[in-house]
């Protein structure tokens, strides 16, 4: 509750302020907004003097300056701890962990989709799966006309891998019909995917390199390449194995048979990933040589290595793909 002052009460200014001050005529919005903005009896800008403005400015300028040269001292540190040609944190200690993921390609527009759907006799069907993996192709496709192109690039094998300094070329030409001028033979319907590992900064595969002690879950075909590898030159099991194969029965029956190149995995020369200048995945080309037509055919591609975990639920060390060829 206010309690209101008797004229008594009053000091001498307050009474002098309440009987002689000067009557301020009533004035509309407008007006009030005017004299907000200038006031010319108090030379007032906006409610403050220049003298005011020019305090409160200094005071901004000064805080936001400090504000800005504690930020850029944070930020020269953090660089400071970071290596520009590798992670601070790699394999067990980074987010991205120490299982490579397996994709393909070519992918369907939309993102959630794995369906690849097309007709043979059609090539404005076609095309667009054409034209993905000839996209996706080109860094793999070296400039011989660019300065310094080729360089740094070795032609590797399972007997010579790659000096320090230097990356595995990847043979284009090595791909069988699963290449751009024959047009991926999307056109026979016998279309070609291909596959390739995550790449995972220092990451080494531990290789299946024996054939006595393949996991039970591995299919025959690939045991049995396997054995066969062994018994030709052992050094060619230093690969990442890869199988693909129909999810159900119905889908084992329809695929048809099927042809990987350059090998039946990813070549262990290619391993580990560092940052190389000029490093390009391995691929392998999945040549689907007669998939039954009409069907739509699940496939599962399976990367194995000791190290690579595998969940089909959770998408871990496989990737599904969808074909179906009209």
């Amino acid at each position: 509750m206010t309690v209101k002052k008797r004229p008594s009460d009053l000091t001498s200014l307050e009474r002098f302020n309440m009987y002689y001050r000067e009557k301020e005529p009533p004035m509309t919005a407008g007006q009030k907004a005017k004299r907000f903005i200038w006031n010319p009896k108090t030379r007032q800008f906006c409610g403050r003097t220049a003298s005011s403005w020019s305090k409160i400015s200094l005071f901004y300028f000064i805080f936001y300056a400090a504000l800005a040269i504690l930020v850029a001292i944070c930020m020269w540190t953090f660089l400071q701890l970071l290596d520009a040609r590798q992670p601070k944190w790699q394999l067990e200690q980074s987010i991205i962990g120490t299982n490579p993921g397996l994709g393909f390609r070519p992918t369907p527009p939309e993102v959630a989709s794995s369906v690849i759907w097309y007709k043979g006799n059609d090539p404005g069907s076609y095309q667009f799966w054409v034209k993905e993996l000839s996209e996706f192709l080109k860094v793999y496709k070296r400039d011989g006309n660019k300065a310094g192109a080729g360089q740094n690039i070795h032609n590797c094998d399972f007997k010579l891998p790659a000096p320090a300094g230097k990356v595995c070329d990847v043979d284009m030409s090595a791909w069988g019909p699963c290449v751009e001028e024959n047009g991926f033979a999307y056109h026979k319907s016998t279309p070609c995917v291909f596959l390739k590992l995550n790449k995972i900064f220092g990451w080494r595969p531990v290789f299946y390199n024996s054939s006595d002690a393949l996991p039970e879950a591995m299919p025959q075909d690939l045991k049995q390449h396997i054995k066969n590898m062994t018994a030709y030159d052992k050094n060619y099991l230093n690969m990442v194995w890869v199988s693909c194969q129909g999810e159900n029965p119905a889908d084992r029956e329809n695929i048809g048979p099927i042809q990987y190149l350059p090998y039946r995995g990813f070549p262990g020369y290619y391993f580990p990933y560092t940052n190389q200048e000029g490093y390009l995945s391995p691929l392998v080309a999945v040549h689907l040589q007669r998939p039954k037509t009409g069907m739509l055919i699940n496939i599962e591609c399976r990367a194995w290595a000791h190290n690579i975990v595998y969940d089909r639920h959770e998408g871990m060390g496989s990737v599904h793909i969808e074909i179906m060829v009209e």
